[in-house]
């Protein structure tokens, strides 16, 4: 019986081999990386992720709070017309928020994604405003925004439009407007300077440095003069002297131009808002029968200004079946290098050149649009 058990008692005490020894090392060190990385994927963040969000043809339907899908540009009190092609509006959709951060798992798919961005949480929401109070804003931004592509589409169509400051409220309680300017309140002057713009008031606010600002408004019927002192503050980056309030451009338009777009917020889809009101007012098709997308702010003179999630609003817009694209020249040096296969893209910085460039597009004869370079 001995004879029989002996060879069995020693391979059982032979030595493990090296390659046991690293397979068992392997195993343990595969169990410690997953651990770690599920322990990662529950720790909080300070990144949201960026990417392409719905697209919308400005001079098609969106569905309402309802789902019905109704016209979103309509007019009452001027002859429109029949259209065809598209001018898409693109948006940027927002993964997270403070109240809960993507976690760092989505955080490297998104890093490996050419649409879409990981941004630091405060360039989305800054320190100390909720996820309800960045909605409102936005909201706000949205009715300025479809107003001043309103102005500016009926003064490019010759139409008189008159333009006023008015008050929405203070940014915040303790804003230095906070106390002194009332909602409604409608700016006619500033340090006796006559304002029915926005970004003039602004540059008399800067001009002078901190000193107090003497606004004139008109409240009930009357005039008074208000002194606000500014304060410091950083708005894009970029530090300026702020009064703290929120204001709107109203207008007395003579035609009722309705946009219809529910649970979309921010302005920039100011310029394609303007070209959709200028092709339903005008006879033909503006866009020739093209597929054609763009972002940028308009304000009422016309100015196309700078927008946020460039490279998300170019792959929504290929995604959605775009051929052309109308990029602010603001946003070009984000656009060069992000441009999707298929998609072409044309710089602009008014109405006019945006005009210009979809009856380019509608034509077939885009070789001397100007394009995004490098700066």
């Amino acid at each position: 019986m001995t004879l029989i058990d002996a060879p069995h008692s020693r391979s059982a005490r032979t030595p493990s081999s090296p390659a046991s020894r690293r397979t068992v090392a392997g195993i343990w060190a595969l169990v410690v990386a997953l651990v770690a990385l599920v322990a990662i994927t529950f720790l909080p963040t300070s990144y949201v992720i960026q990417q392409p969000g719905p697209v919308y043809d400005t001079i098609g339907t969106a569905p309402d709070h309802d789902g019905e899908e109704k016209p979103l540009i309509s007019v009452e009190g001027a002859q429109t017309y029949e259209t065809s092609g598209s001018l898409d509006l693109t948006t940027v959709q927002v993964v997270g928020n403070r109240e809960r951060t993507p976690s760092w798992f989505e955080l490297a798919l998104a890093w490996l994604d050419g649409s879409r961005a990981v941004v630091p949480i405060d360039a989305v929401f800054p320190e100390g405003q909720t996820s309800e109070q960045r909605e409102e804003q936005n909201a706000a931004l949205m009715v300025d925004s479809q107003a001043e592509a309103t102005a500016a589409a009926l003064s490019q169509l010759g139409y008189d439009v008159g333009a006023r400051l008015e008050v929405v409220r203070p940014t915040s309680d303790d804003s230095p407007a906070s106390g002194v300017v009332e909602e409604g309140d409608v700016i006619v002057a500033a340090n006796g300077e006559d304002v029915a713009d926005i970004d003039r008031l602004k540059e008399i606010v800067a001009e002078g440095e901190g000193a107090p600002v003497t606004l004139t408004v008109q409240r009930d019927g009357a005039e008074e003069d208000l002194e606000i002192t500014p304060e410091e503050g950083e708005v894009d980056g970029r530090t300026t002297w702020l009064i703290g309030v929120y204001l709107t451009t109203t207008f007395d338009f003579p035609i009722d131009v309705t946009i219809q777009l529910d649970d979309v917020g921010g302005p920039s889809a100011g310029t394609m808002f303007a070209l959709g009101i200028i092709d339903t007012l005008t006879p033909g098709s503006l866009t020739g029968g093209e597929e054609i997308a763009g972002t940028g702010t308009i304000d009422a003179a016309g100015t196309v200004g700078p927008i946020g999630g460039i490279r998300q609003k170019l792959y929504g817009a290929r995604g959605a079946g775009a051929d052309f694209f109308l990029a602010p020249a603001s946003n070009c040096d984000e656009v060069v290098g992000h441009v999707p296969a298929g998609l072409e893209v044309f710089s602009i910085e008014t109405l006019d050149d945006a005009m210009t460039a979809v009856e380019a597009i509608a034509q077939g004869e885009t070789g001397d649009l100007p394009t995004c370079t490098a700066g």
